[in-house]
C-alpha cells in the first residue's frame, strides 16, 4: 500500500533525530526530512509555502492566523523551547544595569514579530516593569544586513519600530553603542568576541530563569510544527500521524538522556544536567500535546495581543488542528 509523501522542513534536533534516520516512521507517511537552520525554514515556508510541513516560529504562525485565507494549521508539537533571560544583551557603556534601565533606550530585535523578542518583551513588561511601548525597537539583520520582517505588520502607534540601514547589522551596532540593547535568539558575535563591550543583562541567567520557572511554571515555547492548510484539508489524518511520530521520537531522546552507562551527548556533566532538570521541572520537562501547554500558550497569546501582533486575543485551542486537542482512551 502506498504511503503519502510529505516534505518536512526542520532543524536536526536530538528530539527529532529518529525521524531523520527513519527509526521512527509516521503512520501512512513517507517523510522527506530537510535539515535546515530555522531562519531558512521559516523564510521559505512563510514566503513561499515550499514545504508540506515545517517547523515554524510560534509568533509568525500566530500572526499568520489573521490573514485570509489561512495558510497553515499547527499541531501541538514544540521542537524548540528556551528560557530567554539569557538572550538580552546590552552595550557595556549604555548605563543599563537592571531591567528598568531599558526604559527610553534603543533596543535591537532582528524582527519585531520574532518569537524570542516577543517572549522577552512580555516577560520584561509583566515581571520587571518595562512597558512594551517604553523603548524604541530597531530591526534588521543581526549578523548580515538586509533582513526584513517576514510578515508585514500593522502595529499600534504607541509602539515605535525603526529599520536599520542597508549595510548595518545589529551585532555591530550593539558593540559600537548605536543601539543600547538587543533581544534575540542567537547570541551576537559582538558578545562572543569576549572583549567586554557587550554583556548579558542577567549575568547569572540560569538562576534567574530557574526562579522564573518556579514562579510561573512556564518553559517558553518558541516553535510549533505547522502543516500547509491545503495539505491538511486534503488529508486530515496526517495531523495525528505526525503528532504520534514526533512524540515517539522525543520519547527515544528522553531514554537516551537517562542512559548513564556512557555519555551519548558530548557534555561532561550531561547526566547531572538531566537530573537537575527533572528535579526542577519533572520527568516530562519538555511536554508535547495541548493540555499541559495550554497555560504557556495562553501567556504567549496575551503577550502577542498586548504587543500589537495578534489583532485579537486568541484562545490556545484556535492554534491547532482540532483532532490533536484530545486523544482516544481504551
Amino acid at each position: 500500500m502506498s504511503r503519502l509523501p510529505l516534505t518536512l522542513g526542520c532543524w536536526n534536533y536530538d528530539r527529532t533525530r529518529a525521524l531523520v534516520d527513519g527509526s521512527v516512521v509516521a503512520d501512512g507517511i513517507d517523510l522527506n526530512y530537510l535539515d535546515m537552520p530555522v531562519e531558512e525554514t521559516f523564510f521559505r515556508m512563510l514566503r513561499h509555502r515550499e514545504f508540506d510541513v515545517a517547523e515554524l516560529s510560534l509568533s509568525s504562525y500566530t500572526v499568520s492566523l489573521f490573514r485570509e485565507p489561512r495558510q497553515f494549521i499547527a499541531i501541538p508539537v514544540f521542537p524548540s523551547r528556551c528560557f530567554r533571560h539569557s538572550s538580552i544583551f546590552v552595550n557595556a557603556d549604555s548605563g543599563i544595569r537592571e531591567p528598568r534601565d531599558l526604559i527610553g533606550k534603543r533596543v535591537g530585535n532582528p524582527e519585531y514579530q520574532m518569537t524570542a523578542p516577543a517572549w522577552i518583551r512580555g516577560i520584561l513588561s509583566e515581571h520587571h516593569d518595562v512597558p512594551v511601548d517604553s523603548v524604541t525597537y530597531v530591526t534588521g539583520g543581526e549578523e548580515e544586513p538586509g533582513r526584513p520582517e517576514k510578515i508585514r505588520l500593522e502595529l499600534p502607534p504607541a509602539i515605535r519600530v525603526e529599520g536599520i540601514g542597508p549595510t548595518q547589522t545589529l551585532s555591530a551596532m550593539l558593540r559600537e553603542g548605536a543601539i543600547d540593547a538587543l533581544y534575540t535568539a542567537r547570541a551576537p558575535s559582538s558578545f562572543g568576541a569576549g572583549d567586554g563591550r557587550v554583556r548579558r543583562l542577567f549575568p547569572d541567567f540560569r538562576k534567574v530563569e530557574q526562579e522564573y520557572f518556579r514562579t510561573t511554571r512556564i518553559f517558553p515555547i518558541m516553535h510549533v510544527v505547522a502543516i500547509r492548510r491545503d495539505v491538511y484539508d486534503a488529508h486530515r489524518w496526517i495531523a495525528q500521524s505526525l503528532c504520534k511520530a514526533f512524540v515517539e521520537a522525543q520519547r527515544r531522546t528522553y531514554r537516551d538522556l537517562r542512559e548513564s552507562a556512557a555519555l551519548k551527548a558530548m557534555l561532561p556533566w550531561a547526566n547531572a544536567e538531566f537530573e537537575d532538570a527533572v528535579a526542577l521541572m519533572g520527568d516530562d520537562y519538555w511536554p508535547y500535546g495541548f493540555a499541559r501547554n495550554r497555560d504557556t500558550l495562553a501567556t504567549f497569546l496575551r503577550y502577542s495581543h498586548q504587543q500589537g501582533l495578534a489583532k485579537r486575543m486568541l484562545e490556545p485551542e484556535e492554534l491547532f488542528a482540532p483532532e490533536t486537542l484530545e486523544s482516544f482512551v481504551i
